[in-house]
């Protein structure tokens, strides 16, 4: 894969999903404990966003109870 492939098609994956299910939240309550809206939060969880705020990372940490870990993976393929 090319460097310019690898910017625009990045290889991490946002787990919010599996910490939403798992904590037994839904999108529209992390929204409000986090003040981000559904839309950018969708953006997140489909895994379209290109970047993401070391600030956003630490509300939504704070919010699901987690490590940066368990929120991002790297698909190393």
């Amino acid at each position: 894969m090319s460097p310019v492939e690898l910017i625009e098609g990045h290889r991490i994956e946002v787990l919010l999903d599996e910490l939403l299910e798992r904590r037994g939240m839904t999108l529209t309550e992390l929204s409000h404990r986090v003040q981000i809206s559904i839309v950018n939060l969708s953006i997140l969880k489909t895994g379209k966003a290109k970047a993401m705020r070391f600030s956003t990372l630490t509300l939504l940490c704070d919010a699901l109870g987690c490590q940066p870990g368990e929120l991002l993976r790297y698909r190393s393929d």
